[in-house]
């Protein structure tokens, strides 16, 4: 059996500058025999953000959308308040002009001092998850609006979520190994959708396209993600005003409490005709 991975053909090319899916040859065990097959991967690699050339992060991802991915990051993390703070957004380019596939370079609208203050206000918050919950919690509502009150959304409407998602990621389809978030409007219609490897790096993702079209706050949305809700996929869709958010899966505790601090419905377990509402089900009519 050979071991080199070799690209396929494209199963989306998100951005137009990577392919998100390679093909490698693998073994298949069926019945106490073996047999070569080719499977399709999921493409996982690093992508380095830039604040005005300097080195600002790493993180690993899916290629495409990398633009959004950026300025979803800039915002869920705090870094950016709004679209009009986000300048340039560009591929950074090698010795030869040609633009690397994992750089991105960003120049922000916002003065060095401010910027500072606020990448020393994000290491501290970052710092202290996992330590003091609390401290975490009580920072983060303090930086986020509270959630619409006003939005509403049918039991029927949720329970066609989790096959919209699933019929919206093609990528997943081809690989099994992408996690999908998406943008609906409350009647159900799906306006965006992003998958990557991690489920943070899909919300940053579609956050991100939210971003730059102008859409925030998604006071009159919801969102939906594959797998289960963490405490970082809560904090970013609150930044957002995300006011109902569903998984497929389940949440975690600290995801709840967060929840509830900031006033966020929490829907999970969405499957099988079913699902549980942990927070603010007031927002689900009956």
């Amino acid at each position: 059996m050979t071991t080199d991975s070799t690209r396929s053909p494209s199963v989306d090319q998100g951005d137009g500058t990577r392919d998100e899916v390679r093909e490698h040859r693998a073994l298949g065990w069926r019945s106490g025999g073996t047999s070569e097959r080719t499977e399709k991967l999921a493409v996982e690699e690093p992508l380095e953000i830039r604040l005005a050339g300097r080195r600002f992060t790493v993180t690993m991802r899916t290629p495409g959308h990398d633009e959004e991915l950026a300025a979803g990051f800039l915002f869920t993390e705090g870094f950016i308040n709004d679209a009009t703070e986000l300048g340039e957004i560009r591929r950074v380019r090698g010795r030869k002009g040609a633009p690397q596939p994992n750089a991105i370079d960003i120049v922000l609208n916002v003065p060095a001092d401010q910027l500072r203050s606020r990448l020393k206000r994000n290491f501290v918050m970052t710092s202290s998850c996992g330590v003091c919950g609390k401290t975490t919690i009580d920072s983060i509502r303090r930086r986020v609006a509270p959630a619409s009150d006003s939005a509403r959304v049918a039991p029927a409407t949720l329970l066609a979520l989790a096959e919209k998602l699933r019929a919206g990621q093609r990528v997943f389809a081809a690989t099994g190994g992408l996690h999908g978030a998406a943008i609906f409007g409350l009647d159900g219609t799906m306006l965006a959708i992003r998958e990557d490897v991690g489920r943070h790096t899909a919300v940053d993702k579609v956050i991100g396209y939210a971003l730059t079209n102008a859409m925030l706050p998604l006071s009159r949305h919801l969102m939906m993600v594959s797998g289960r809700l963490s405490f970082e996929i809560v904090q970013k869709a609150a930044a957002a005003g995300v006011p109902i958010l569903a998984a497929v899966s389940a949440p975690s505790s600290l995801a709840v409490e967060l929840a509830e601090k900031v006033g966020t419905t929490i829907v999970a377990f969405l499957r099988d005709g079913s699902f549980n509402i942990y927070t603010r089900p007031d927002r689900i009519t009956t």
